[in-house]
């Protein structure tokens, strides 16, 4: 039986957060430069239905036993798959399924799609939704989310205006800042973009904190990072923080140890350190690790000094 939960993994914006993988393995409408698990396999803007909504609450509320059970704690289930998550057609009747099960539900959108009426009105059945502004300027979006060839940077932000004065819940933004581009005065036309939104209620500056699909695409020298908060801070006042820290190393156990591994590594490459101690509650060590490496389901990279394990994909 497939799994369609993960975690849950620690979460810098949402504490303990219990992962839905709603969309298979890198089906994306971007291939972002920084993204931590690689390049898109399939870049497609054409919503579909990938799984069934019943199989994915059972997988949910499957985990949510879990980990409950073993006395973890939940923050947020949240969809942050593969790939986009608003490409799943059936977006809305999952939440809603979800929901049942009383935990606040978050979703993590790169917010290409979210132009899209039908988009909007799943999105609206969410606690949090967090949307991804890297740049308004056409060039450097390009540049970064290298998006599908169909999508229109103005539809974008346009729409994601016009959620942002109908949405209830919280609503928070992401701009992931990398080194050798260009940004001139973008960062001055972000920020005046996002204090144009309503009840936003944090914006985040982000760094690649993880092994990006591109080896250049590192984080930017602090005198940009600082530069960007102090512009940022300047229109939004107290509504913006530094995303850029290591989240910890407090992954749920589950009781199924390799099913843990593969899940979490599929959508959130883990330090080794963070492997040690997870796999201490297994009282195993890196050798079941090892051995997932050695099938071809786990790889091993290095990146800013540390050791990540990431799921392989074909």
């Amino acid at each position: 039986m497939q799994e369609f939960a993960f975690g849950p993994v620690p979460s810098r914006r949402l504490g303990k957060s219990l992962g839905v993988n709603n969309i298979p393995s890198k089906i994306c409408t971007y291939s972002c430069v920084y993204c931590q698990l690689g390049r898109s396999l399939r870049m497609m803007v054409n919503r579909q239905s990938f799984y069934k909504p019943e199989e994915i609450f059972e997988s949910v509320k499957r985990k949510v036993k879990d980990v409950t059970t073993k006395g973890e704690k939940i923050d947020y289930i949240t969809f942050v798959p593969d790939g986009e998550p608003t490409l799943d057609i059936n977006l809305g009747k999952e939440v809603s399924l979800i929901k049942e099960l009383a935990f606040p539900v978050a979703i993590i959108t790169n917010s290409s799609l979210i132009w899209d009426e039908s988009v909007q009105r799943d999105l609206m059945n969410f606690d949090l939704v967090s949307v991804k502004v890297d740049a308004v300027s056409q060039e450097i979006w390009r540049k970064i989310d290298r998006s599908f060839k169909t999508l229109d940077l103005t539809k974008i932000l346009e729409g994601i205006k016009k959620f942002s004065t109908e949405f209830k819940g919280a609503l928070i933004s992401e701009t992931m800042l990398v080194n050798n581009i260009e940004y001139g005065g973008e960062f001055e036309k972000i920020a005046v973009y996002l204090s144009s939104l309503k009840n936003l209620k944090t914006s985040y500056i982000s760094i690649p904190t993880r092994p990006p699909a591109e080896e250049w695409a590192k984080p930017p020298e602090e005198e940009i990072l600082n530069e960007a908060f102090q512009i940022f801070e300047n229109k939004l006042k107290d509504r913006v923080e530094y995303l850029i820290g290591y989240e910890g190393n407090a992954f749920a156990y589950s009781g199924n140890i390799e099913e843990d591994l593969l899940s979490i590594t599929a959508v959130h490459p883990m330090r080794e350190e963070a492997v040690k101690e997870l796999l201490e509650k297994d009282r195993g060590d890196l050798s079941k690790i090892e051995t997932l490496i050695k099938k071809g389901a786990i790889r091993k990279v290095n990146y800013q000094g540390h050791t990540y394990y990431l799921r392989k994909f074909r």
